[in-house]
């Protein structure tokens, strides 16, 4: 009780701040009406620095407070920092774009970002179902408006309204699964839902606490984007503005990756042999659908869409593996695979942007025609980015792929191995089409270079440095993310 009524503010020091941040960011947009957002920018950057070097002062802590419904740990400190990241990168990307897109009418941009990120965070140190449930949509609904952010553009309101319908329908299922939890169990605290199904070990048997795991699992899988609940995302992804979609790629799967990580390791760890079989079917299809109508994409921005369907496959490679034996390593895979992803995937659609800015849209395959005659290091950091997501050595991409196959080799998946090694074979395909059209096609039309963009180059920058470094040394990382899972199981 104690607890309740003095809180330790240490476990929502980073979302204090980022709360903060977006709100003088609102309210200095508010007041001095101005159609130059350089204050916003430099806010919105400052307050996720100082978000990022506390949760990083606090990466070894464990402390639990509010009546133990939220948790900060080293698995949550690591999750914040991947969210943090890529907000980072996220506000680099979208200055320039936001400029040429008009951005005196998406004051609100900025604020969004990082609210959404705030909700993010309360997915991943969310010890309780409401708790979680209300960090969901804190992220959701920024989502939703973010999708939607160009008023004017029918793409965008299209994706906007796909995603808040398709968004809502899951949303229900997951509160649906959430009541029969707890009406089984009587409790939503994670751990006291785990202790209740222990004790009583027919419940493992009860057709509504399989339904309503069932259930849960579905409002999960549609926030990650696995088949068959994935039907929104290439949409989305394709008439978001890019620098959101780049931001809804990496950032929102990595948190719902964090809760479902938690509510089934604290939660339901005794129904393992269930939702073992579920994850299995689920990662085999989601690798496959991904990759196969990936092949028949002409948008680069619609490849990526489905090329990150396929990876939500491959991660769940990892939590399959958890289920038979060595999970502190299978889930350190997934951890290391979502920060590898937020840095490659983002950086490849930051290059998207940058051909925007060259008088193209950047999102059809023909618009890379003869890249490395126009723009030699922008083609470089395309090639790069594009190996990774490939799983090509030396780079993070190639490391993460290794670890999760690594898991599950020592878990005895060996099928499920082959088969994920297949579908990087079959994604190696159109992702070094790209590549072709950048080195040996000449342009469509001669375009001069880009402008200089030094936020947007400083994003790109970053983005290569993640990509390449986690590629060359990730045993540092890798071992930072096994010591945050051991806690949880």
């Amino acid at each position: 009780m104690l607890d309740i009524l003095v809180p330790d503010f240490r476990v929502i020091a980073p979302e204090l701040i980022l709360i903060v941040t977006a709100f003088v960011i609102i309210f200095w947009e508010l007041i001095t009406r101005t159609a130059r957002h350089g204050m916003s920018i430099f806010l919105g950057a400052a307050g996720t620095l100082v978000a990022l070097a506390v949760t990083a002062s606090l990466a070894q802590k464990t402390i639990s407070t509010f009546g133990d419904a939220l948790v900060l740990d080293p698995f949550a400190s690591f999750f914040k920092m991947i969210f943090l990241v890529g907000l980072l990168l996220t506000i680099a990307i979208s200055t320039r774009y936001m400029v040429d897109e008009g951005t005196k009418d998406h004051s609100e941009y900025y604020g969004l970002l990082i609210l959404a990120v705030v909700g993010m965070m309360v997915l991943a140190t969310g010890r309780e179902l409401i708790t979680i449930f209300l960090g969901l949509e804190l992220m959701s609904m920024s989502l939703y408006v973010l999708a939607g952010l160009f008023k004017t553009d029918v793409r965008s309101n299209e994706a906007a309204l796909k995603y808040f319908v398709l968004g809502s329908f899951a949303t229900c299922f997951m509160l649906f699964g959430m009541s029969y939890i707890y009406g089984i169990a009587g409790t939503t605290h994670l751990r006291q839902i785990g202790r209740a199904i222990a004790e009583n070990p027919a419940l493992l048997a009860d057709k509504g606490l399989i339904l309503g795991m069932f259930t849960l699992l579905v409002g999960f899988a549609f926030k990650i984007s696995a088949v068959p609940f994935h039907q929104w995302t290439p949409d989305v992804y394709e008439g978001a503005p890019t620098s959101v979609t780049a931001f809804m790629s990496a950032g929102p799967k990595a948190a719902a990756f964090a809760a479902m990580i938690r509510v089934l390791m604290e939660a339901l760890p005794l129904m393992k042999t269930d939702w073992e079989l579920l994850f299995t079917v689920v990662a085999v299809l989601t690798m496959t659908v991904g990759n196969l109508v990936a092949l028949a994409q002409e948008s680069v921005k619609r490849m990526l869409a489905y090329s990150s369907i396929a990876h939500v496959g491959y991660i769940l490679i990892a939590f399959v593996a958890s289920v038979g034996g060595h999970a502190d390593r299978a889930l350190s895979a997934i951890l290391f695979y979502l920060l590898a992803y937020t840095f490659m995937n983002t950086g490849a659609f930051a290059i998207l942007i940058f051909l925007r800015r060259e008088g193209i849209s950047g999102e059809k395959l023909d618009d890379f025609a003869g890249l490395s005659r126009r723009s030699p290091i922008g083609a470089l950091a395309m090639l790069i980015f594009l190996f990774s997501l490939a799983g090509i050595p030396p780079t993070a991409g190639f490391a993460a792929k290794l670890s999760v196959f690594y898991a599950a080799v020592q878990g005895g998946y060996y099928a499920l191995v082959v088969i994920g090694v297949i579908n990087s074979a079959v994604a190696a395909y159109y992702y070094l089409r790209v590549v072709v059209v950048m080195y040996m096609q000449e342009p469509a039309t001669e375009g001069g270079y880009a402008g200089t963009s030094p936020l947007l180059w400083a994003g790109i920058a970053l983005a290569l440095a993640g990509t390449i470094v986690l590629g060359v040394l990730p045993g540092g990382v890798l071992e930072a993310a096994r010591l945050s899972v051991i806690s949880l199981l």
